[in-house]
């Protein structure tokens, strides 16, 4: 006796060789390391000192929770768990990055008081580019879900 395999049965393989599903797996990555990046840098009294991204305030640790929530999205795709057909893993992700977007772009125009003399730091414009990558990364993702 042998078991036919059902076609319409087997879940969806996720492929990490697509552009989209690559460029959001790097991406996630980056902007979730990149909350412990120095985001602000000066000098207080006389030692030059870096702000990670995560004591710069709330937004800061919000963009550690947006990229695991990125790579929860992707980890559970891999997994073969797959989202409801209505609501599309690209725009998952797209959205999220779009968020994450916001919350540099606030962090970049708005220092906290606390570092009101300090600069902003490469790590910031790492975060805003992984950021608007994961955006790029969505809507690659769903037009190859098309």
């Amino acid at each position: 006796m042998q078991l036919e395999e059902n076609p319409s049965r087997r879940l969806p393989s996720a492929s990490f060789w697509t552009p989209g599903e690559g460029l959001a797996w790097v991406a996630a990555l980056v902007f979730t390391l990149s909350s412990f990046m120095g985001w602000y840098t000066g000098s207080v009294e006389g030692l030059d000192v870096s702000i990670l991204a995560w004591h710069s305030g709330a937004l800061g640790k919000l963009v550690l929770f947006v990229g695991l929530a990125v790579l929860a999205v992707l980890m559970l795709r891999a997994a073969g768990f797959e989202l409801p057909p209505t609501v599309p893993v690209g725009m998952v992700i797209a959205v999220l990055g779009a968020l994450g977007t916001v919350f540099v772009l606030i962090r970049i125009l708005d220092i906290p008081e606390d570092f009101t003399g300090f600069g902003r730091s490469i790590g910031i414009w790492i975060s805003l580019v992984a950021a608007i990558l994961l955006v790029v990364a969505g809507l690659l993702k769903a037009s190859e879900e098309l």
